[in-house]
């Protein structure tokens, strides 16, 4: 929005403050957005030629004025009282609330705060009305939401859709379904703050509630679509792991929870878990859900309580079995040679970095399991199928 139709999101902006009796506004934008950063210049720049932003707009008497400010890419500065002190050229930190920023907000004066796509959308109301704007989605939440859709989908991209969607819609119908053909497993919304909704419930509608019921939330409208090839305790360590690391480290669910809730779901990709490890896990994800200081904290558990709740046994299985049946966790899969089909070409044993493989040529090859790292380097470069990977 903000590099294709940079003006949309300025009229909204300036129709806002208008309404509100603003007089400054901002953007704040990820440095790492170079082009989004450019064009919203350039459309103030060109608003303010025209006599659009500054001082007595259109003879009206109203001084409203924007500048962008760049951020450094912390994700905890979604959360708007860390966004504000991260404009204030503070440490991006969440405080409490109240007094919500509405009271007192940028440099103790009220501030309104919203994002990209509820300004885009004020235009389209003011032109069409708000009825028409309702009719777009449910009777709870009117409009279209803008998805990112990804992961193993045909079709990647942007969408647009009514509110009210129903997710399968959007994997099959827009997204021409999962890729290769293989099999729903489930669908990930909201970011790495979001939580993984089975295929059983793929005709859930795209809205906040349903999301939030189903231990997920819309976030920022991130939408991973997940096959049978996926695993689900190798994915939830993959998003806490970003969180724990996004995490500003101010109060000690956050900081000290995500990082053990890492720890042992890292005890269980690798095969060092015992299933009491699971009741813990929960127990310390509920406990970060509850009583984390801003939306970042609260929302990290549910990857994990998600996957959890509708993916058990696949944990159960890491921990009993020491197997992972999507192949992805590293520590619990091996390779070995069949000596039937293998013909002692050697490819296997000439890429192998730690040289474990031994056997002559035309003569069935053997991994040693003790020296093998597992990079899979021989399973990718044998060409008669011979290495599994099991």
């Amino acid at each position: 929005m903000l590099e294709s139709d940079p003006f949309n999101i300025v009229e909204g902006m300036i129709i806002a403050a208008f309404a509100i009796g603003a007089g400054h506004g901002f953007y704040y934008i990820r440095a790492e957005y170079p082009l989004a950063i450019k064009r919203i210049q350039n459309a103030l720049a060109q608003c303010r030629k025209a006599g659009l932003l500054g001082r007595n707009i259109m003879g009206s008497g109203w001084d409203f004025d924007m500048e962008v400010r760049l951020g450094a890419g912390a994700f905890v500065c979604g959360e708007e009282t860390a966004l504000i002190r991260s404009i204030e050229g503070e440490r991006g930190q969440p405080k409490v609330r109240p007094p919500y920023p509405t009271v007192k907000g940028l440099w103790g004066k009220p501030t309104c705060i919203n994002n990209v796509e509820t300004f885009a959308n004020i235009s389209a109301i003011i032109n069409y009305g708000g009825e028409w704007f309702a009719n777009q989605g449910t009777a709870d939440s009117g409009g279209t939401k803008v998805f990112a859709l990804a992961g193993n989908v045909k079709h990647t991209g942007l969408v647009e859709v009514p509110l009210g969607t129903p997710l399968s819609k959007v994997v099959f119908n827009i997204g021409g379904g999962v890729k290769d053909d293989k099999a729903l497993k489930a669908i990930q919304t909201g970011g790495p703050a979001g939580g993984f909704i089975p295929a059983s419930q793929s005709e859930m509608e795209v809205d906040f509630g349903p999301l939030s019921k189903a231990g997920s939330i819309m976030g920022s409208g991130g939408m991973i679509v997940l096959s049978e090839d996926d695993c689900m305790v190798d994915l939830s360590k993959f998003y806490l792991s970003f969180t724990q690391e996004e995490s500003c480290g101010k109060c000690t669910p956050c900081r000290e929870g995500t990082t053990r809730m890492l720890e042992i779901l890292e005890k269980i990709t690798s095969g060092r878990a015992v299933l009491e490890d699971l009741d813990k896990l929960e127990r310390l994800a509920r406990l970060c859900q509850q009583t984390a200081l801003c939306g970042l904290g609260r929302a990290a558990p549910n990857p994990v309580l998600s996957s959890l709740k509708n993916f058990r046994d696949e944990y159960r299985e890491h921990i009993v079995e020491k197997k992972c049946k999507a192949k992805k966790c590293v520590a619990l899969i091996r390779y070995q040679i069949d000596p039937e089909t293998c013909i002692g070409c050697t490819v296997c044993a000439r890429n192998c970095p730690v040289e474990c493989i031994s056997g002559q040529r035309k003569t069935a090859h053997l991994i040693d399991q003790e020296r093998c790292v597992k990079c899979g380097q021989c399973f990718e470069v044998c060409r008669f199928d011979a290495v599994e990977r099991v």
